[in-house]
């Protein structure tokens, strides 16, 4: 009687274990998730292409550079839409990053940038609001990037 009531905890046992062993050894997705990609559409007024392309080229691009070397950030991107329909974004900001933050690592970045700007929270709010007087966020997506598996 013991050795029946052995067997049949074994079987169970295997059982349950068989299948998940299964599922572990055969995934059968081809690709890992990568990087996420941040995608922001933005409008750009009549006549100040120039003007907001000169900003990117300048502080926008120096932070986003910095990003980069601090490994926040694996790389960026801004890309024309060459034929924009009507309500569409004139350029796409892209940015590409490798992981989600917690609070106390979005605190202590948010610390280095502020030393970095050399500029209080309400003097760097005035000037985004100039800049909205020329441009505008249309929307924004969060992607991620597939990497095929090797």
């Amino acid at each position: 009687m013991k050795a029946m009531t052995l067997a049949a905890s074994a079987a169970a046992c295997l059982a349950f274990a068989l299948p998940q062993a299964a599922a572990a050894q055969a995934d059968p997705w081809p690709f890992d998730g990568g990087d996420y990609v941040e995608v922001t559409g933005i409008e750009i007024s009549d006549g100040s292409e120039l003007k907001y392309a000169k900003w990117l080229a300048g502080e926008w691009r120096a932070n986003e550079d910095f990003f980069v070397a601090q490994g926040w950030n694996t790389r960026y991107e801004i890309l024309t839409n060459e034929f924009p329909r009507k309500g569409e974004p004139d350029l796409y900001i892209v940015r590409y990053f490798p992981k989600f933050v917690d609070n106390a690592e979005g605190e202590r970045r948010r610390q280095v940038m502020m030393a970095r700007y050399k500029r209080t929270q309400e003097k760097l709010q005035e000037e985004s609001a100039g800049r909205a007087s020329y441009r505008e966020v249309s929307g924004s997506m969060l992607l991620r990037k597939m990497e095929w598996k090797k």
